[in-house]
């Protein structure tokens, strides 16, 4: 199943559920889109799509500035896997086609 949508995603962080809205497009391997939540929107960057698996970058400002990098699998209308954000242990994210 494709990547390619519009996902509603909440990450399970040590500081609390961070809920954002994910938009992905595939050009073949490569990965683009935007990534809004708690007030912000910004690219997406350094993405990748293999089968059912993604992967993407995003900057967060909010609640601290971060680098957040996801891994995800796509099964169906669900996405699920690992946010690693700077120091901080990797925190799992789940969600659903918006």
């Amino acid at each position: 199943m494709s990547a390619e949508g519009t996902w509603n995603i909440t990450v399970q962080t040590p500081m609390g559920d961070q809920a954002s809205t994910v938009e992905l497009h595939a050009d073949g391997t490569t990965l683009t889109g935007t990534q809004s939540g708690n007030g912000e929107s910004g690219p997406i960057y350094d993405g990748s799509v293999e089968g059912d698996h993604a992967s993407w970058t995003v900057d967060i400002t909010r609640p601290l500035a971060l680098t957040v990098t996801f891994s995800a699998t796509v099964d169906g209308d669900s996405i699920s896997g690992t946010a690693s954000a700077g120091p901080f242990p990797p925190s799992p994210f789940s969600g659903s086609r918006a």
